[in-house]
């Protein structure tokens, strides 16, 4: 299966961009607990790699935060495979909001 490819482009610069994501993701961590077990979480310089629990499921995937984009990529298993467009959605509707001016 293709993983899941969202680009958002801001205008925040990278090292704002990267306070947005990471507060966002703390955020989207608390909200989603019931449904997200983040089990693995690495950042290094301006990307995160992840492996977390989504519905019982394992994921995996990266977030790379430039100067003028966001660019999350995420592997679902094929067992997910009937919520691509699902999530595909979810990742642009909460990266806009992390990024919101």
């Amino acid at each position: 299966m293709d993983p899941i490819v969202v680009t958002l482009p801001h205008q925040h610069g990278k090292a704002e961009a990267l306070r947005r994501v990471k507060a966002g993701l703390a955020d989207a961590r608390a909200r989603y607990a019931a449904q997200l077990k983040v089990a693995e979480e690495h950042w290094e310089d301006g990307r995160l790699r992840f492996r977390a629990a989504v519905l019982g499921q394992t994921v995996t995937g990266a977030i790379d935060v430039a100067d003028d984009h966001v660019r999350t990529e995420v592997l679902l298993t094929w067992l997910m495979g009937h919520l691509v467009k699902p999530a595909e959605a979810l990742i642009k509707s909460e990266g806009e909001r992390m990024l919101a001016e």
